[in-house]
């Protein structure tokens, strides 16, 4: 299930958070639900992705303690687990009005999945774009659960971040493991190549943030300047984050997006940082 991986589905916090709602009564429990149901439907992916690659993971220095790889779960209990889990997944919703929306995101997010899992990993570049439209639909799934308008340039900065983060443990994965079995994509790319789309997202990446930041429509403050300078102190740490992904990476060691979070000390100030801005901007 691989609970250290739920903090991923913070991502769902982010657009009630910047929309200034998230304290609201009703908004804070439609986006507890919506967190809990990808904590569900994602472990329930997870367990089948597991399944799917057992024969690689074995081959992985890491991979191969997972439960599955290392035999201590069995197929016909790992495939229970993963109905019961995504049964519950799809039935929170319920516990929300008008759930269409955040049933609409689940089932993206199972049909992507399921087609990476079963084809789409195989296929150089549409590989990348796949991963990184899990961290966009967790990020839209807070919007929908709560009906919350967001903003284009919003939008933007989820696809290409998590696009940049993809593209990052590919490289780093391309550095350190090799174009080997454990994943066999990686035959397909080059350093150069890797570097120059990672270059790529970070130019957007922070283009984008820099333009929802600076237009006070989009970021709802065009009436109160004083709320509107912390939202535009907040590229600050923003850019700081993508420089030291970009060095991290370049160096080999572009860890997994939860790894950075709950490991690097460096990404978790600059975190904090960004969130403290970005609070004292729209909750003032």
């Amino acid at each position: 299930m691989r609970p250290r991986q739920w903090i991923k589905n913070g991502l769902i916090v982010v657009a009630p958070a910047a929309a200034g709602t998230l304290l609201h009564h009703d908004v804070a429990r439609h986006t507890a639900i919506a967190f809990l149901a990808f904590c569900l439907v994602a472990s329930a992916l997870y367990v089948l992705n597991d399944l799917r690659d057992v024969e690689a993971d074995r081959e992985h220095p890491t991979k191969r303690y997972r439960a599955i790889a290392s035999g201590q779960l069995h197929t016909p209990v790992a495939v229970s687990a993963a109905a019961v889990l995504l049964v519950a997944g799809f039935l929170l919703p319920f516990a929300i009005p008008r759930p269409q929306d955040l049933f609409l995101v689940l089932g993206l997010y199972v049909a992507i999945s399921l087609s990476y899992i079963f084809w789409l990993k195989t296929i150089a570049i549409i590989e990348l774009g796949t991963v990184a439209s899990g961290y966009f639909l967790r990020a839209y799934a807070g919007a929908a659960s709560s009906h919350i308008f967001v903003s284009t340039w919003f939008l933007v900065v989820i696809s290409f971040g998590a696009l940049f983060l993809v593209v990052g443990k590919r490289d780093s994965e391309l550095k350190t493991v090799g174009a080997g079995t454990t994943r066999k994509v990686l035959a397909e790319y080059t350093s150069n190549f890797l570097d120059s789309a990672l270059t790529l997202c970070a130019t957007v990446v922070v283009t984008g943030y820099c333009l929802w930041a600076f237009d006070t429509s989009a970021t709802g403050l065009s009436s109160n300047h004083d709320a509107a300078l912390p939202v535009r102190l907040s590229v600050v740490p923003v850019v700081f984050a993508v420089l030291f992904i970009l060095r991290s990476v370049e160096a080999g060691n572009g860890a997994a997006p939860e790894d950075l979070v709950l490991h690097d000390r460096t990404v978790q100030v600059l975190l904090v940082l960004w969130a403290a801005l970005l609070a004292l901007g729209v909750y003032q």
